[in-house]
């Protein structure tokens, strides 16, 4: 029988982690998981939806960002700040399942679940995003790459607690954007998945450029080699930065894609993500 309580300060909700507890904001994936067989429900929960610091968004004063890690997805796809100088987060956070799904699936829970498919991972890496975690004795900061080990597995320890996602303030001249295959809109994961995050210099060429690809290795990857493309017009850039996204993807064959499918589409949604 799982035991269920309610966290009302961050500390409290630190507390229960450190007796056992494991958190619960949205439950989309632990509840769903539970329902079907994957994995019982821990002994003992505590929930963490209604500590107010965990829902704000604000920004500093350096202009870099800070999302509290129960934002739900549905408050990212709208917020004005999001979606126009994070807006690959708000590409993403509109495509995650459905609106019932949107409306209580939180930031932090996607990125704690670790799914190498899940749609925030990729804009949190090209946005140069970093965990902040805590337990009862530290603060720490991780990055997505030193956070994400391998499908479903992170490096957190069992009592830290994702309290936000820190951002950096986005350059003038930049632009972000994510983009999946998808056989459908609502209710899917990603086939494969891209996003890029492109800085321009005053006569239009590449100053700096980053993209990273969804479910197409153990982990979220980010693409190595760009310099190649930097200083170049994006439209000359656009190639080289497909034909790396299909070398550098390591994906598999299962029931939705074979891995030849994959390695072929992710260079297409690589090039569509820099062009968006």
């Amino acid at each position: 029988m799982t035991s269920f309580t309610t966290a009302s300060t961050i500390d409290d909700a630190l507390a229960a982690l450190a007796s056992g507890s494991r958190p619960i904001a949205g439950g989309t994936d632990l509840v769903v998981g539970a329902r079907q067989g994957k994995a019982p429900l821990p002994d003992s929960l505590i929930a963490i939806d209604r500590i107010a610091e965990l829902a704000e968004i604000g920004t500093g004063p350096d202009g870099s960002l800070r999302i509290g890690s129960s934002v739900t997805h549905a408050t990212l796809m709208i917020h004005p700040t999001i979606a126009t100088r994070y807006s690959a987060l708000a590409d993403a956070s509109a495509l995650v399942g459905s609106p019932a799904t949107r409306n209580v699936g939180t930031l932090g829970g996607n990125v704690k679940n670790g799914s190498p498919a899940m749609d925030t991972g990729a804009p949190l890496l090209v946005l140069g995003a970093m965990a902040i975690l805590r337990n009862t004795a530290r603060t720490r900061e991780l990055s997505m790459t030193d956070l994400w080990l391998s499908p479903g597995r992170t490096s957190a320890e069992v009592d830290e607690l994702c309290v936000a996602l820190q951002l950096p303030a986005r350059a003038q001249r930049s632009g972000s954007a994510y983009v999946r295959l998808e056989y459908r809109r609502a209710m899917e994961i990603a086939i494969v998945g891209a996003a890029a995050s492109v800085e321009l210099n005053e006569d239009h060429t590449i100053a700096a450029i980053h993209v990273a690809l969804t479910a197409v290795a153990p982990t979220i990857i980010s693409l190595t080699d760009l310099d190649q493309v930097v200083g170049k017009p994006v439209a000359d850039g656009t190639a080289k930065v497909a034909a790396l996204a299909s070398e550098q993807a390591v994906p598999i064959s299962d029931l939705r894609a074979s891995d030849r499918y994959r390695r072929h589409t992710i260079g297409l949604m690589a090039r569509r993500a820099v062009e968006a």
